[in-house]
């Protein structure tokens, strides 16, 4: 359910959330920005996520989280990561690098959505003599959020899954009801004739509780979604019928909307 457009390298890996703690590999005055890079993109691979973030602009966030917080994050760095494995090729090819001062760009080739390869860049920046992936407007963002950072990317990553999700039960619906002499489904049957996804009948994958409520006669229908944890997982609530979604924050209970 990952869905980002225009997107560099640095901006994909924004959505990351990820914590760790001191290693060595973060401690290399001689490395350079490709080398940076490749290491960087070579522990991703490798899921060791504490040594590779140490290596960039979130690593004060990291720092910050709890181990119980960094529990709470797991399923959301462990998507994100395959989502970059699919990206950045195992040979990890880069076409060449630029330095400008305490600034550099090394040009990565990755894989489109088509699987068709391209270049995209990679902004890294010297920090305390190191070279860390990531540019200086993000690196003082993150330092701004702490590690409420992480949590309000993946609320924001939340809303987006529920708002594409919403739009899928639209489109479900209509495929379903053609199907059964124009009554609409319900949550599980929607599922069952793979219209929707079965994730949708949890909160891991969003975030979010969805239900599907049909009238009696199966002519109309209306969808909600509130956030599993508010604050957590979400802070909008959603509802959908037939004359589209509307969201608004009510503290995770279910958004009421006057016909």
């Amino acid at each position: 359910m990952l869905h980002r457009t225009q997107t560099t390298v640095c901006v994909l890996l924004l959505l990351l959330l990820l914590s760790g703690g001191s290693t060595a590999l973060a401690q290399n005055p001689s490395r350079s920005p490709t080398e940076t890079t490749r290491l960087f993109y070579q522990m991703l691979r490798e899921k060791k996520f504490r040594e590779a973030f140490l290596m960039s602009i979130y690593r004060s966030a990291i720092e910050a989280l709890s181990a119980q917080e960094f529990e709470e994050l797991r399923p959301d760095f462990e998507k994100m990561a395959i989502a970059i494995s699919e990206k950045i090729p195992a040979k990890i090819d880069v076409s060449g690098e630029q330095i400008s001062g305490d600034a550099a760009t090394v040009f990565v080739k990755v894989l489109d959505a088509d699987g068709k390869e391209k270049i995209e860049p990679a902004s890294l920046i010297k920090v305390d003599n190191n070279w860390i992936v990531g540019d200086r407007e993000n690196l003082e963002l993150v330092k701004k959020a702490g590690k409420q950072f992480f949590f309000e990317a993946r609320i924001n990553a939340h809303h987006n899954d529920v708002q594409d999700m919403m739009t899928r039960i639209s489109l479900g619906q209509v495929l379903y009801s053609q199907n059964h002499n124009g009554k609409f489904g319900n949550l599980a049957e929607l599922v069952a004739a793979g219209v929707v996804p079965k994730d949708i009948e949890g909160t891991e994958s969003t975030g979010y509780r969805f239900q599907i409520n049909r009238s009696a006669d199966g002519k109309s229908w209306y969808a909600t979604a509130e956030p599993a944890q508010y604050g957590r997982s979400g802070r909008l609530s959603f509802y959908l019928d037939a004359t589209g979604v509307r969201s608004g924050d009510v503290a995770g209970k279910p958004l009421v909307v006057k016909n």
